[in-house]
């Protein structure tokens, strides 16, 4: 039911983009992403009271050959919408898609496979405090980075406790959101196993959740006749799991809990004292 009213949404917009330029400027100048707007929108928005800005965080990363390679970015973008939809205060900045995924040479993790970009700890956590101090200067007084992938969770908590260091003379904060990557292996993981999937069927790359997660977020980013094709999938394939009985019904059960606990957990660290 969800993927069928994402469907007709998308094809309700885009007649309506087709149909009159004037809704399509509308409709942007409602969005919460921050890319849609103009300065002066953004501007008028920050001013209204939307002082809470969401830092997205993919990788580009192999994926087993049943999901593309953005599927952390696709992701995060997604659920970061519904995360600032559901706070009512919050603009989404642009995704950060180049994140450390393992060593080139020689190469190491994800980096075995092609298509998977890295980059180093230190330019990753340089590139989260600028754009920390630029969106400081637009005038956000949190700045929240969410990451869709484990490897780096440590590097954001640095960047956000360097950044605070920074600004400690100031009332703008930096946020660290462990919540929103830890729920997919407590919650999510806890609610596939009350209906009968097992630890090694639900993965932790590209197995049952992950693929789940994606098929909720986006179908397209799962390639159908790779996942049935009735050949399983090994730790050389890029695959930890079993993805075979993934489905969107059940990557909806981790999409409602992420987006759940993330608002909760924003709204805790934001509270102003």
């Amino acid at each position: 039911m969800a993927i069928v009213t994402r469907i007709a949404t998308i094809m309700a917009v885009g007649l309506l983009l087709i149909a009159s330029p004037a809704a399509a400027q509308a409709l942007r100048a409602r969005s919460v992403f921050l890319e849609d707007l103009t300065w002066t929108e953004l501007r008028e928005r920050i001013s209204a009271g939307a002082t809470t800005v969401l830092v997205p965080i993919g990788g580009t990363e192999q994926n087993g050959p049943h999901m593309t390679l953005g599927k952390h970015n696709v992701r995060v973008r997604v659920l970061a919408e519904k995360i600032a939809v559901a706070l009512g205060n919050a603009i989404v900045a642009p995704v950060l898609a180049y994140t450390p995924e393992g060593n080139v040479t020689p190469p190491s993790g994800h980096m075995r496979f092609p298509g998977t970009i890295t980059i180093s700890d230190a330019a990753f956590e340089s590139v989260l405090e600028s754009a920390g101090r630029s969106l400081k200067l637009a005038g956000f007084r949190d700045v929240v980075f969410l990451g869709d992938h484990g490897d780096y969770q440590k590097m954001l908590q640095t960047a956000a406790a360097r950044l605070n260091d920074e600004w400690k003379a100031s009332a703008v904060r930096a946020h660290a959101i462990a919540d929103y990557y830890t729920t997919v292996q407590t919650v999510f993981a806890k609610a596939l196993k009350e209906r009968g999937y097992s630890d090694s069927e639900i993965g932790t790359h590209a197995g049952l959740a992950d693929t789940s997660l994606a098929l909720a977020v986006d179908p397209a980013l799962v390639r159908n006749e790779r996942l049935h094709s009735g050949t399983g999938f090994a730790a050389s394939d890029g695959v930890h799991g079993d993805p075979r009985r993934a489905s969107a019904e059940l990557g909806s059960i981790g999409v409602d809990a992420i987006v759940a606990r993330t608002v909760d957990a924003i709204r805790k660290a934001t509270v102003r004292r």
